[in-house]
């Protein structure tokens, strides 16, 4: 339990940049958008970052009436050029009084053919393809850390390795010219919400010859590579796949949509029974008396 210092006794009112409440401590999971998946029998894209109290962890204190929830959104895999790397994931955070609480977007899967490009870094790295490296994982260094690094290519391969996932590394890819390309690394279980779901999974490699086939998804919502590469799937976090050859269309496959949990628990909620949230595409819901406040979009939570 953190020690809430000099708010500790305080009642509501004259806090906060929000106007001000009695300070709260919630529970949070916080799963930012994955990396998308690279082109021409590409890597695959990192998984977003994942970081989370529950159970047991450290609490974050909300201190404000009105508090502003940001869900990092996917990496694009079809914005650029042939030869161009997908985008990275976007950063999720939560505003509070003392500084936003963050985890970081996956980094894109590298471009296979020509490998003009690193695998990105990110809360996971992406994976390499065509006798490269995969991008570093925890780019924010947490500890515990958000993510894990993507894998590499190893000489003489010319396929897509996995993107890094919350659970662990993209799998390494020495398989030559006419092998398959590798998984994504898992993602991580997580029961904020009372039940257990896997996020933050990383992308598939896309392999250098079709009859090889394309990597399979990962656990937490990674796309598997293919042609276009598979989407991660939105709300878990999950890292594009990349491209198989012919590569075309040499799309990769975008991220998946972060998502932010905020469980509230019922003795705190019992202060606010004007708990509200918004837009109405996020949620409140009941847990044992506890509130599960699930953003699946930007918006806000309001403590009255």
């Amino acid at each position: 339990m953190p020690i809430l210092g000099s708010f500790g006794a305080a009642s509501k009112g004259g806090f906060g940049r929000g106007g001000g409440v009695r300070p709260m401590e919630v529970d949070y999971l916080i799963v930012a958008g994955g990396g998308a998946g690279g082109l021409a029998n590409g890597g695959g894209g990192g998984a977003g970052g994942m970081r989370s109290s529950f159970p047991g962890g450290t609490k974050l204190i909300l201190a404000d009436k009105s508090n502003t929830i940001t869900v990092g959104t996917g990496g694009d895999g079809s914005v650029s050029p042939n030869t161009d790397p997908g985008g990275s994931g976007v950063n999720s955070t939560i505003a509070t009084s003392t500084g936003d609480f963050s985890s970081s977007g996956g980094g894109r899967g590298l471009t296979g053919d020509p490998a003009s490009f690193p695998g990105g870094s990110g809360g996971s790295g992406g994976g390499a393809a065509h006798q490269n490296y995969g991008g570093v994982g925890n780019t924010g260094g947490y500890s515990p850390a958000e993510g894990n690094d993507g894998g590499d290519s190893g000489p003489g391969n010319f396929n897509g390795s996995g993107g890094g996932g919350a659970g662990g590394a993209g799998v390494n890819n020495n398989n030559g010219i006419g092998g398959a390309a590798t998984p994504g690394g898992p993602g991580a279980a997580n029961s904020i919400t009372g039940a257990s779901v896997t996020y933050a999974g990383g992308g598939g490699g896309g392999a250098y010859w079709p009859s090889a086939g394309a990597s399979g998804s990962s656990p937490g919502g990674g796309g598997a590579g293919g042609c276009p590469g598979n989407p991660g799937t939105d709300g878990l976090g999950g890292g594009g796949g990349g491209v198989t050859r012919p590569h075309s269309p040499n799309i990769g496959g975008d991220g998946g949509n972060g998502k932010v949990i905020l469980r509230i628990p019922s003795s705190e909620a019992a202060e606010y029974p004007g708990l509200a949230i918004a837009p109405g595409s996020n949620s409140i819901a009941d847990d044992g008396g506890d509130k599960v406040c699930t953003f699946n979009v930007t918006g806000t939570l309001d403590l009255a």
